[in-house]
């Protein structure tokens, strides 16, 4: 790999580490909620992975700049500007949405009614990854 892919890279690296954190993240508070409650243990699992999305943003970005470059529409440098900030604001929005994503799950166990009402939040963080990749469209 040269120079040229750094920024497809960087983003990629970044939005999956990310995804990688926010889910361990859920998934930890999925497992202590899974050993106390007997029953829901698939929404709670299912929950723990809402922030795996932001891996697909950046490999979808990361497909799209590298055409750019081998098309010369896009530069090396601006690849690796464009790819390092949304790469950690795709980074920063899956970690958060793991949080609330944990959160959810504690307090779905302890009040399962308010189960689907945990997504408005998740949804309102995850918006701002898609704010971030949509931005970075633009700039390509």
């Amino acid at each position: 790999m040269d120079f040229a892919m750094a920024g497809p890279a960087i983003v990629l690296g970044l939005g999956c580490v990310g995804s990688a954190i926010g889910c361990g993240i859920a998934g930890m508070a999925s497992h202590g909620v899974m050993a106390r409650v007997d029953d829901n243990h698939g929404k709670f699992i299912g929950m723990s992975a809402v922030p795996s999305s932001q891996a697909i943003y950046a490999f979808i970005l990361m497909l799209l700049m590298r055409d750019a470059i081998r098309t010369n529409s896009l530069s090396a440098m601006s690849g690796v500007v464009i790819g390092a900030a949304v790469g950690a604001a795709i980074l920063l929005s899956a970690v958060y949405q793991g949080m609330c994503a944990a959160t959810g799950i504690q307090a779905a166990a302890k009040q399962p009614s308010i189960f689907g009402k945990c997504f408005a939040a998740l949804g309102i963080v995850e918006s701002f990854s898609l704010f971030a990749f949509v931005f970075a469209l633009l700039l390509l």
